[in-house]
C-alpha cells in the first residue's frame, strides 16, 4: 500500500498560486519512516507541538533543521516521495465557467493526484497495490466534496491505472487533522517555503520599512530546504517543472515539482517578478 499524505498552501499568492503539497509513503518504509520522524521531533524537544511553517522563528529555526535534516536523509535514501504542484499566475485560464472555476481546487487536485506521483510508473510486477489518500482539512462541503471523491475513486477506470493494478477503493481517501500526522506537518515546512519564496515574502516590509525577524529566519530556513533540495537535483530551479529524462522518472524521484500551466489560457506579464522589477521607481526615472 501507498500512503499519501496532502495539502494545500496559498490558493492566490502575488506571483503563484494553487500551492499542493504532498509526501508518499509506502508500506513497506510506514513503520520505519514515522518512527525516524517521532524520534526526531522528540529529540528536539517539539513532541507536544505541531510543527509547521507559520511556527518558524528564531526558538524553532535550529529545531526545523535538524527535522529537515532527517526528513531530507529519508527523501534521499528512497524510503519516501515528496511532490509540491503550484500556477504561476501570469497563465490565467480562459473559457472557463463560474461553475468550473468555482471547482478550481478539486479539478487541480484530481490533476495532483493523477499525475504527480507517477503512480502508474510504479509497479513493473503488476501485483495490487492500493493507495490510502490522507487529506488534511478538505475545505469542500457536501455536493462538493461528494464529486471530488467520486472522481478520485473513478481513477481507477482509466485503463493506464488498471494496467498497472493500482487501485484506491472506497474508503481510502480519508480527511485528517495534521496534528496527528507528522508526515503532513513535516511536508508543511516544505510546501510553506515554497510559497514563501516564489511569492517573495521574504521581502515584505512593516510600516517602519523594517523587515520582521520572524520573516529573515524563514529565509534562512527556505535557503536550507533548496540546499537539501539541490543535493538531490544539482541545479534545481525552485520555479518550474523539474525536469525528467524519462517518465518512470515522475515516479523515481525523491522530490519533484509541477509548475501547472492550464491547457487553454491568457498570458498576463503583469504579474511576473520580470515586469515588476521593469515599472520599479528607480527605473521610472531613467
Amino acid at each position: 500500500m501507498y500512503y499519501i499524505w496532502t495539502d494545500e498552501s496559498d490558493s492566490q499568492g502575488k506571483y503563484y498560486a494553487n500551492f499542493y503539497g504532498g509526501i508518499l509513503i509506502s508500506s513497506k518504509h510506514y513503520e520505519e519512516v514515522l518512527g525516524r520522524l517521532v524520534n526526531v521531533v522528540k529529540s528536539v524537544g517539539l513532541e507536544n507541538e505541531e510543527i509547521k511553517w507559520q511556527k518558524v522563528n528564531e526558538y524553532t529555526e535550529h529545531r526545523y533543521q535538524r527535522i529537515i535534516d532527517e526528513l531530507f536523509l529519508i527523501l534521499g535514501e528512497g524510503k519516501a516521495k515528496m511532490r509540491i504542484f503550484f500556477r504561476h499566475r501570469q497563465f490565467e485560464p480562459s473559457g472557463l465557467t463560474n461553475e468550473q472555476r468555482r471547482k478550481e481546487y478539486p479539478k487541480l487536485y484530481y490533476q495532483f493526484i493523477k499525475h504527480d506521483f507517477g503512480l502508474i510508473h510504479s509497479n513493473p510486477k503488476r501485483k495490487v497495490i492500493r493507495v490510502r489518500l490522507l487529506i488534511d482539512d478538505m475545505p469542500l462541503k457536501g455536493h462538493d466534496k461528494e464529486d471530488f471523491l467520486k472522481a478520485i475513486y473513478r481513477l481507477n477506470d482509466l485503463k493506464s491505472f488498471q494496467n498497472s493494478n493500482i487501485q484506491i477503493l472506497k474508503g481510502d481517501v480519508a480527511e485528517v487533522d495534521s496534528k496527528k500526522h507528522l508526515p503532513l506537518q513535516v511536508m508543511d515546512l516544505v510546501l510553506g517555503s515554497i510559497c514563501f519564496r516564489l511569492n517573495d515574502k521574504q521581502k515584505d516590509r512593516d510600516i517602519d520599512g523594517r523587515r520582521a525577524k520572524r520573516n529573515i529566519v524563514k529565509e534562512r530556513i527556505y535557503k536550507y530546504i533548496q540546499k537539501k533540495i539541490s543535493e538531490l537535483h544539482p541545479g534545481f530551479n525552485i520555479g518550474i517543472t523539474t525536469p525528467i529524462t524519462k517518465q518512470s522518472d515522475l515516479w523515481e524521484m525523491p522530490y519533484l515539482h509541477w509548475n501547472f500551466v492550464p491547457k487553454n489560457h491568457k498570458k498576463d506579464k503583469s504579474l511576473t517578478k520580470r515586469h515588476k522589477k521593469e515599472i520599479a521607481p528607480c527605473n521610472l526615472h531613467k
